[in-house]
């Protein structure tokens, strides 16, 4: 009998996959055998591409030291208040840019060079303003996920019918009450799409300011590693980080997605 025949009696729960889980897990078995291959081809220099059980074993090492989670700590407070800064200003400043057409004639050559340029050229400002603390890399996270944000925002407020700005002035509402009763709901998707994005800029607009300056955090440990050629160790942070930025990303999905279901909630 075939296994999803099994499986539909009941024989073989959950062995058969969804197309789309079948393609991420060959995927991931194809990158996994691949890396072996190259790290024991000899075709780059040594200790470049380690091999899996090395990196593991680092990974379990870094994991087991005390001192990883302050480091995960200061990197979890920076990107907290750097995206909560950037999620404030881009919608806001999405809904001002998007709702005015001469403000958004103006800002919009601006808003697309600044938007397009690398992030990590503002970190000597940064530096200047605030100094060499939390402060500064705060500033390029908040800076590096404002963008995304703004700009979806904008966007999806210059892409929604009059009809949504009628109904607003025929209820006499300010421009406050309109954004939260008619056009923060209107706009869920572009917002949500702009969080989303906005939250893996700001990682690592964060990531980089630490490897750059810090000596704390995530991006230090990185940058430490990478000093000392302790290749393995600099794999298993870099796949701690891709992990801890997956987990951020769902979890801000999945909080959107409870919020969308509750009466009178926002996105």
């Amino acid at each position: 009998m075939s296994a999803p025949a099994l499986a539909s009696r009941g024989l073989w729960p959950g062995l058969v996959l969804a197309p789309a889980a079948r393609i991420r897990l060959w995927t991931a078995l194809a990158a996994l055998i691949g890396w072996e291959l190259l790290a024991w081809s000899g075709l780059l220099y040594r200790d470049v591409v380690p091999p899996l059980e090395q990196v593991l074993l680092a990974l379990a090492a870094l994991v087991a030291d005390p001192d990883l989670y302050p480091n995960m700590l200061a990197t979890g407070y920076e990107v907290l208040v750097g995206f909560a800064i950037a999620a404030i200003a881009g919608i806001a400043g999405g809904l001002g840019l998007g709702a005015s057409r001469l403000l958004h004639r103006a800002a919009e050559p601006y808003m697309d060079a600044l938007a397009s340029a690398p992030k990590i050229v503002f970190l000597p400002i940064a530096m200047l303003f605030f100094g060499l603390g939390m402060e500064s890399k705060i500033a390029l996270g908040a800076l590096s996920g404002l963008f995304p944000i703004l700009l979806n925002t904008m966007a999806g407020v210059r892409a929604l019918p009059a009809i949504y700005g009628r109904v607003g002035r025929s209820l006499h509402l300010s421009a406050p009450q309109a954004a939260l009763k008619i056009y923060i709901p209107a706009l869920r998707r572009p917002i949500v799409t702009g969080l989303r994005l906005g939250l893996g800029v700001c990682v690592v607009g964060i990531l980089l300011a630490e490897i750059k300056l810090s000596k704390i955090g995530l991006g230090h440990l990185a940058a430490d590693a990478y000093s000392h050629f302790r290749v393995a160790e600099l794999y298993a942070v870099l796949i701690l980080i891709f992990v801890l930025a997956s987990l951020a990303n769902l979890s801000l999905t999945l909080l959107l997605r409870r919020k969308r279901g509750r009466p009178g909630a926002l996105l």
